[in-house]
């Protein structure tokens, strides 16, 4: 029985099977499930999933490989590491340097002052044997070896100026009152220039609190340069104010951020070289060199030196006051 026969509505798969029912109709494809090969093979991805992967292998290098920025971030990083073990380093010679230096004073530093002495009695007793000048010359640079005069800078440390011993110090000296200093009268352009600085710059003119602070500070220094009569001064001034405040930097990238760091990591690691060498081509560096892993012996070998050249002079010295 048909489906027309039981009242059924012939559908358009009821025309499709009545079509392909004639020996001349074209046979279907079959379907994808039913097609030979169609069925996952085991152990292999399936069509949309191969695609898939495919597309993730090919992009996996590209995404893996690291910005730019990041590689130097990691450089700066191992750069101040780098740096950090540097200063460390010559950080430690430094004090290594000043402590063995101290112990040189202490334990040595006696044994010195005792042989320059003799040497300057030596000369003395020479000089007074020959009475030759040049002799007498020798003992005067002996002595003054063990007791070098003062300089004047030592003697009059902050007292003295480009033009002499400041007032205070001479009123100090002669028990006299300090005078005022002197009055300075502004010339004619002086005041012209303050006049203008004054109008354009006056804190009052400010529209908020920060312009009233870079008014403020800039007018104290236009007082004082206008209170020494400072004309070349005044006319800088002017310029500056002409110019306008500094505008801030615009904000660096990360780049710019980071090849900054760079630049100055290696700045610093230069300062910290000549530094370190100046340590190491000293005279206290010098002799740590010499015995790295044991300088209390090396300056009881010294001392011992010096003890040997005391007892030689000493000698010397009987031998010509006798």
């Amino acid at each position: 029985m048909t489906h027309e026969a039981a009242g059924v509505p012939t559908t358009r798969n009821d025309e499709d099977r009545q079509d392909n029912d004639r020996p001349d109709a074209p046979r279907p494809a079959p379907e994808a499930e039913d097609a030979p090969g169609a069925q996952d093979a085991p152990g292999e991805p399936d069509a949309s999933g191969g695609a898939d992967a495919a597309a993730g292998e090919a992009g996996g290098p590209e995404d893996a490989q690291p910005r730019p920025e990041a590689r130097l971030a990691r450089a700066v990083q191992v750069a101040e590491q780098a740096l950090i073990e540097f200063e460390i380093a010559v950080e430690t010679f430094r004090v290594e340097v000043e402590n063995f230096s101290r112990l040189h004073h202490q334990k040595l530093g006696p044994m010195y002052t005792r042989l320059d002495e003799l040497d300057a009695l030596i000369a003395e007793a020479r000089a007074a044997r020959t009475g030759d000048p040049e002799d007498e010359r020798k003992a005067r640079e002996a002595r003054a070896v063990v007791m070098p005069m003062p300089g004047v800078d030592e003697l009059f440390h902050d007292w003295m100026d480009t033009d002499g011993l400041s007032p205070e110090a001479a009123a100090m000296l002669t028990e006299q009152a300090v005078r005022p200093p002197k009055r300075v009268r502004p010339s004619e352009e002086a005041r012209k220039l303050y006049r203008e600085l004054a109008r354009k710059a006056h804190p009052d003119l400010a529209q908020d609190e920060p312009e009233r602070q870079r008014r403020d500070e800039f007018i104290a220094r236009v007082n004082a340069a206008y209170g020494r009569g400072d004309v070349d001064l005044l006319k800088e001034l002017v310029a500056e104010w002409a110019a306008g405040p500094v505008q801030p930097l615009a904000p660096l990238s990360e780049s710019e951020e980071l090849y900054a760091r760079l630049e100055w990591l290696s700045r610093r690691k230069e300062l910290l070289t000549v530094l370190a060498k100046e340590l190491e081509d000293g005279a206290i560096g010098s002799m740590l060199r010499m015995a790295p892993d044991d300088p209390d012996q090396l300056l009881e070998d010294i001392a011992e030196q010096l003890l040997g050249e005391v007892s030689r002079r000493e000698a010397e010295l009987a031998e010509m006051v006798q």
